[in-house]
This record gives structure tokens, C-alpha cells and sequence, in this order.
């Protein structure tokens, strides 16, 4: 009997074998590659890709997910092809997700084994050396979402006997352990020989928060170290432990896990005493150890100090192990997680989508990610807490500006968006951006510019202060604004609101600057005479402006907002949602600004035959609306660019009025403001010869007014008197307070992620049993 279970196991055993090696998958980088013969590659079968505007123009398939795994990572190993087997239930949940809410973007599941499965499946270009670099597991949204906030200390040896390629893997281990910290993070880095050295003497005793700038400034001064001198190790820990106690007892840092990582070849004195003094019996700092080079001489007092303190001990041999070896520490720091039940939902700081596709043409757009963690719930593995991997959706900026509608937001009004650290996710005055030659580049800081520096005049920190502590309420302040690309400033009183944003670490604020803002125009008109003075040719609405949701049907995704409008309007698509207070605002607006078009023709009539004189004439209203008429033909227009999107200061933007708007506006209605270019690229041929003149229109009823529209030249609205002003009414500014109210809700991304993690952790993953944190209310 025994010898017959004995024959069955070794068969099922072969089947997973040879199963194992003929399973084929999807490879990003290899898909719809041929050989010599004309034959489809391993792993790279015919694999259908079309471009989509929704991923920005990028060609993609959106019936299935594709693997993509770095250089470093064997794409047949058995943990991989087990992974991805099991990985593969969840390509019907993506592609139900993305039918259910065509505004969800990129979705994906990074594995602890490397491999990561992206929805909409891509063609995935190595870089000029034929090298994939990108790795999931350092992205900053896996490592946040393995792991809680940590307190890090970076130990490294830099006796005598770390010369040569010791050092040059240990720098590297350094700079690898730095890439897996974020902005939650803390760390310093202390080198030891016959002393005890902080590599940053203005950081000594104290840790710093592990953003960027502090993360690059770390690596320079690492590169710099040299061995030299005898290692004694016992001391550069104590200065350690003293560094984490410090913290954690005043109540810094992370306040969550708290680490040294030990980087040495060799360990030879008595540690125990420095154990018992600093860190037994609660071992509340982990030791992680790096033991650098082959020698093993000393390979059982570098691992027993690692077990000692609820740590993790590796040897790194050469630098191809460097980076393997330094992932495991997450594993370790994030079983606490699973065993207490406590790995929630997290937020990124802000990216630029490109990192992903650095190869490929695309827009840069700022993103944030939503990512939570996967593990194990096996019975006999859930003790140990073991990490699968990461599921994540990509959310752009934009989704959450969505929450304060710029039309509500007056002539200067903005919205922003903040982290709990202070840096600025969102702002009109963040420019993350910068042009190399034709192409826009990334700045370095684009992601760690601190609130303090855009609203600069909060000298005192309080609105900084109140929205990293997550809380609801106002104050005013007297500003500066600049426009025109710094060229002009505008001197203006402006009021602050600002709340958090429920179950995100982001707050929002919302700015209205005293005297715009606070009235609105409210007129009625009927639908059919509105309709038919919106669809005069000459006329225009603000594209980034959302009039109605084109977004979600992918038979919208091709409408501009004028167009959707007029469906909406003419009833002709039921399923289009619309604000209809807004749409109101523009067949209104739509009525009254009509009789210009016959003004202007007269004009251009009596203008014929003159040599220079009026090129264009334009009207823009709070609604977004422009109309615009040209007195020469379009060839002879001075500044093409103008009215369009490629000078997005002249027109209606999410961010922004146009700049002729906001001048005209700080001046009396029915006074000129005139605007003459500056030569901004003095290399770039001559400058625009033309001066642009605008004023204000406002409208007073019961002693109360309003900015109804700005134009190019005075205009008399008094003939209008078939459409009907109703009242000059308060502003609903009801939306600032909806965040902390009845939470935020975005594209239904929370029921999303469970499902995923759900349908990905049940019996479609073939037999693995998993499971991932329980998900209430909404983000």
C-alpha cells in the first residue's frame, strides 16, 4: 500500500513537473517576436495591441494582462511559473473592473518573486542596452503597501579589510537599502572603523525623513567613503540604539517598526552585553545583518546576531546579489501585518506616469497609486506571515481635483492637494516639469515640494500645519499671485479652506480671493434658444472642464465637452450625466453674448480694406464659454497660438482662467487692460507685434455684483432683454466640505482592489489559499 502512494505521488509529482516546464504565459517583452523561421519566440505569441487614448495613445490590449520581469529575474523559474499560473484569474477581474469604470487606469499585481502582471497587457521595450531595470518590488507603492513606516539605521564597516570590491557591493547595498524607503520613512547612516562616524555630520544623533532629496544626498556621501583603520562594531551600535530609543520615547519617526542594518565583513566581539543593555528582552529594534564577500569565517556571529534581535542574515557575494538580498528584509517587517490583521489600503506621493514607460512616447501625467498587500492564509504558513505580493490601480491627480468644480471656484480661485508630509501633490503653481531640447523631462524634486514653498506667504506655518494633521477649517491671508510666467504679480486678499480627504493620507484645499467668487449669475433661458446660440461655429467651451462625464462610456471618450452638451441637450444619448447647473450657466450665457456676433460682423465690415487694426475679437464668461470672430484670415494672425491649447495661459484651463481674464477682472468693469508680449526666447525668432486689450462685464442686481464675462472690447448686454436674469445669488460652495462630510468617492477604486485581492486569494488561485485585509467604506 505504502509502495503504491509512494508511485502515485512520484507521478503527480512529474505531471507538476513537466506541466511547470510547457506552461507559457504572456512575456511583455517578448510578445509578437518571431525567429529566423518566421516562428513565434517562447513566451511570445501573437499578442493583439491597439492604440488607446484612455492609456494615453499608448498600444494596448484590453482583454488581457502581459508579465513583465527585470533582467535579473529567470522568466522559467518554477516560482515564477507557479505565480503566474495562479496570477492568471485575475485577468477576467481586471477586464470587468475596467468595463465597470472606464476611469480606472493601469492595474496591476507585483509578486515577491519579481514578476509583475499589468492590465492592459503592453509591449515592453528594454533600454539601449538591452536591459529591464524596472522592478516592482522597489517601486514605492509595493514597498509601502509590504510594509509599515520604519525607523532605519544603516551600519556599515569601513575597516581595512572592506577594501576593494567589498566596499564597492557594501556602497551598493546602502544604495539599494535606501531605495526601498519613502517618505513615511526615517534613517541615518553611521560608518564604523576605530571610530564611530555619522556620514552627515549635521544629521549626527537624529534621524531624517527619508524623501528624495534626503535619500540622494545620503548615496553622494556614501560614494565618497573609503576603507581604512580596524572595525569595532559595538560601539556604532550603541550609537544606534540610543539614536532609535530617542525617537521612539519622544514619539518620532515612523512610531512603527524600528531597524539596524549591519553591513560588515566580519564579526568578531562580544555583543551580547550590548543586547541585554539596549535591547532585551523586548527587542523592539530589529537587527538585519549583510555579511559582504565569500568568507564564512565569521558567517555564525553575523547570523546569530541577525536571530538574536527578530532579524533576517545574508551573505552578498557579489553585486548580482545585492539587490535579491536586500528585498528580504521586507518579507520579515511585514509579517507583523498579516499575523495582527493590520495592512490597510495605501496612498503614494505623487509620479509621473512615464517611469513605467520611459522608452515609449507618451503625455507625463502625475499620478498617485492605491495599493494594497497580498499574503498567505494557509493554516500552516499564517504564522509566518508570508508575502505574495502587491495589488494596485493607478489614480491620476486629476480624479481628485474633480472634488472642487473650477467653475465654482471664481476668477482666481484654485484647488490643491497636500500630503500628511507637507508636499505638494497638486497646485497651479507646482511645475514639475522642464523642457530638454523638444522633450519634457521630469525635474528631480518634482514629488518633495513642500507646501511652504508655493503658498509662501503662510510665514507661520498655520495652514501647513492644519493640513498635515488632517483637519477642517479656514483662515485668510493677504497674496501675491504671480502671472504671466512670474512677469506680473496681482495683490489680492484670499480666503483658504481646507479639509482632509477621508481614508487618503491627502488633504484639500481650496482658495477664493475676496471680491470674486462669492456672487454667481443666475438667468433662465429656454433650451431650445440656448441650443441653438451654443452651436454657432465661433463658439467654444472649456475642454478640461467637466460639463458632463466622457470619461466613463468608452462611446463618450470621443465627444469634446461642446459636444456632449448638445447630445445632452437634444436628448439624443440618455446614458450622458451632465452637471446641470453648469449647463445652465452656458445656454445662458450662450443667449446673452448672441447678439456680439452681429456687432462684430458690423465691424469687421466697416474695418475692410484697412491695412493694420483689429486681428481678433473674443469673449470669455465665467461659464467657460468663448466666443471669438477674426478680422484677418488666420494665416495673418501675429500669435497662431493664441486662443489655444499650445498657450494654455490665454485659455480656460482646470487650473486657471485665462491670463487676459484675471488682468482684466482686478481692474473696473468697462476699464482696458492691455497686454504686450515679452520676449521670452530671444533666440527663437521675433516676438508676437501685438497688443492684447480686455475688460470686465459685470452685471448688478438688488446692489449686488457680479463678473459675468471678460472681452476684448466694451459691449452693451441691455438689448438682451428676451433672456431673463433671474438673481445674483451666493455661490454654493457646498463642495468644500463634502470630503470630510460623506467621504470621497473615487471611481469605486476601494470595492475594486477587494474584489481583485478577493477573486485573486479564492479558489481560482489553484489551490493557494490567500487572503488580504478586510476593506469598509470608500477612499
Amino acid at each position: 500500500m505504502d509502495e503504491m502512494l509512494v508511485v502515485v505521488l512520484l507521478s503527480l509529482l512529474c505531471q507538476f513537473v513537466c506541466y511547470q516546464e510547457h506552461f507559457e504565459y504572456y512575456n511583455s517583452v517578448r510578445i509578437n517576436e518571431k525567429d529566423e523561421l518566421d516562428n513565434y519566440v517562447e513566451l511570445g505569441k501573437e499578442f493583439i495591441l491597439e492604440a488607446n487614448e484612455h492609456f494615453n495613445n499608448l498600444r494596448v490590449n484590453t482583454t488581457l494582462s502581459n508579465i513583465q520581469l527585470p533582467t535579473n529575474v529567470y522568466n522559467k523559474d518554477p516560482d515564477i511559473l507557479n505565480g503566474v499560473y495562479m496570477s492568471e484569474a485575475l485577468n477576467p477581474i481586471f477586464v470587468d473592473n475596467f468595463q465597470r469604470d472606464p476611469t480606472l487606469t493601469w492595474q496591476y499585481f507585483g509578486s515577491s518573486t519579481g514578476f509583475f502582471r499589468l492590465y492592459p497587457g503592453i509591449k515592453w521595450v528594454p533600454d539601449e542596452n538591452g536591459v529591464i531595470s524596472f522592478d516592482c518590488r522597489n517601486r514605492g507603492w509595493y514597498i509601502q503597501a509590504a510594509t509599515s513606516p520604519k525607523d532605519i539605521v544603516i551600519v556599515v564597516d569601513i575597516s581595512g579589510s572592506m577594501k576593494g570590491l567589498r566596499m564597492t557591493i557594501a556602497k551598493h547595498t546602502i544604495s539599494t537599502l535606501l531605495d526601498t524607503l519613502g517618505e513615511n520613512d526615517f534613517v541615518n547612516v553611521i560608518a564604523y572603523n576605530d571610530y564611530v562616524h555619522y556620514i552627515e555630520p549635521c544629521f549626527k544623533g537624529i534621524l531624517v525623513q527619508a524623501d528624495r532629496d534626503n535619500r540622494e544626498h545620503f548615496k553622494q556621501l556614501v560614494d565618497e567613503l573609503q576603507a581604512k583603520g580596524v572595525g569595532t562594531v559595538n560601539k556604532a551600535l550603541i550609537e544606534a540604539f540610543k539614536i532609535l530609543k530617542e525617537f521612539r520615547e519622544a514619539g518620532q519617526g515612523g512610531l512603527c517598526n524600528q531597524a539596524i542594518m549591519l553591513i560588515t565583513d566580519g564579526a568578531v566581539e562580544e555583543y551580547e552585553p550590548v543586547f541585554e543593555k539596549y535591547n532585551w528582552p523586548d527587542k523592539k529594534v530589529r537587527i538585519f545583518t549583510y555579511l559582504i564577500g565569500r568568507e564564512v569565517t565569521f558567517a555564525e556571529n553575523v547570523k546569530w546576531i541577525a536571530c538574536s534581535n527578530k532579524g533576517y542574515y545574508t551573505q552578498i557575494s557579489t553585486l548580482a546579489d545585492v539587490q535579491e538580498n536586500v528585498m528580504e528584509y521586507l518579507h520579515v517587517l511585514s509579517r507583523p501585518m498579516v499575523i495582527n490583521h493590520d495592512h490597510d489600503i495605501i496612498w503614494t506621493e505623487a509620479y509621473m506616469d512615464s517611469a513605467l514607460f520611459a522608452s515609449q512616447a507618451q503625455s507625463l501625467l502625475l499620478m498617485t497609486t492605491v495599493a494594497m498587500p497580498v499574503f498567505s492564509k494557509k493554516n500552516e504558513t499564517r504564522s509566518e506571515g508570508i508575502l505574495l505580493g502587491v495589488v494596485g490601480s493607478d489614480v491620476p491627480l486629476r480624479e481628485l481635483l474633480k472634488l472642487a468644480p473650477r467653475y465654482k471656484l471664481g476668477v482666481h480661485g484654485y484647488a490643491f492637494l497636500n500630503t500628511n508630509n507637507g508636499y505638494i501633490l497638486s497646485h497651479p503653481d507646482l511645475r514639475p516639469l522642464y523642457k530638454e531640447g523638444k522633450k519634457l523631462r521630469p525635474k528631480p524634486n518634482y514629488n518633495s515640494v513642500d507646501l511652504s514653498e508655493v503658498e509662501w506667504e503662510d510665514r507661520d506655518e498655520i495652514l501647513r500645519t492644519a493640513m498635515i494633521n488632517g483637519e477642517t477649517g479656514s483662515l485668510s491671508m493677504e497674496v501675491k499671485v504671480p502671472v504671466d510666467k512670474g512677469k506680473r504679480v496681482l495683490f489680492l486678499t484670499s480666503d483658504y479652506f481646507y479639509t482632509d480627504i477621508s481614508d487618503t493620507p491627502f488633504s484639500l484645499g481650496v482658495v477664493l480671493s475676496r471680491g470674486h467668487g462669492e456672487y454667481i449669475l443666475i438667468g433662465n433661458t429656454s433650451m431650445e434658444e440656448g441650443l441653438h446660440d451654443l452651436l454657432h461655429p465661433d463658439l467654444t467651451l472649456a475642454n478640461e472642464w467637466i460639463y458632463c462625464i466622457t470619461d466613463i462610456d468608452p462611446d463618450h471618450r470621443k465627444l469634446n465637452q461642446l459636444q456632449a452638451v448638445t447630445r445632452f441637450l437634444m436628448g439624443e444619448d440618455p446614458d450622458l450625466e451632465c452637471d446641470e447647473e453648469l449647463v445652465q450657466e452656458v445656454l445662458f450665457d450662450a443667449v446673452v453674448t448672441a447678439p456680439l456676433e452681429a456687432y462684430w460682423t458690423q465691424l469687421a465690415l466697416n474695418m475692410s480694406g484697412q491695412v493694420e487694426g483689429v486681428e481678433i475679437a473674443f469673449l470669455g464668461t465665467r461659464a467657460g464659454l468663448m466666443r471669438k470672430t477674426f478680422f484677418v484670415g488666420t494665416e495673418q494672425l501675429s500669435n497662431k497660438k493664441f486662443l489655444h491649447y499650445e498657450e494654455k495661459e490665454s485659455i480656460f484651463t482646470m487650473d486657471h482662467f485665462p491670463l487676459w481674464y484675471r488682468r482684466a477682472a482686478e481692474h473696473p468693469a468697462g476699464s482696458f487692460v492691455f497686454h504686450v508680449p515679452t520676449d521670452d526666447n530671444p533666440e527663437g525668432g521675433p516676438k508676437p507685434e501685438v497688443v492684447t486689450v480686455s475688460t470686465a462685464i459685470s452685471v448688478t442686481v438688488h446692489n449686488k455684483t457680479a463678473i459675468a464675462a471678460d472681452s476684448d472690447s466694451p459691449t452693451d448686454l441691455k438689448g438682451s432683454g428676451w433672456t431673463k436674469i433671474s438673481a445674483i445669488e451666493k455661490a454654493d460652495l457646498s463642495f468644500l466640505n463634502a470630503a470630510s462630510a460623506s467621504g470621497v468617492h473615487l471611481c469605486g477604486l476601494t470595492p475594486f482592489l477587494a474584489m481583485i485581492v478577493e477573486k485573486f486569494l479564492r479558489g481560482c488561485c489553484k489551490g493557494h489559499e490567500t487572503t488580504a485585509s478586510s476593506l469598509e467604506g470608500s477612499s
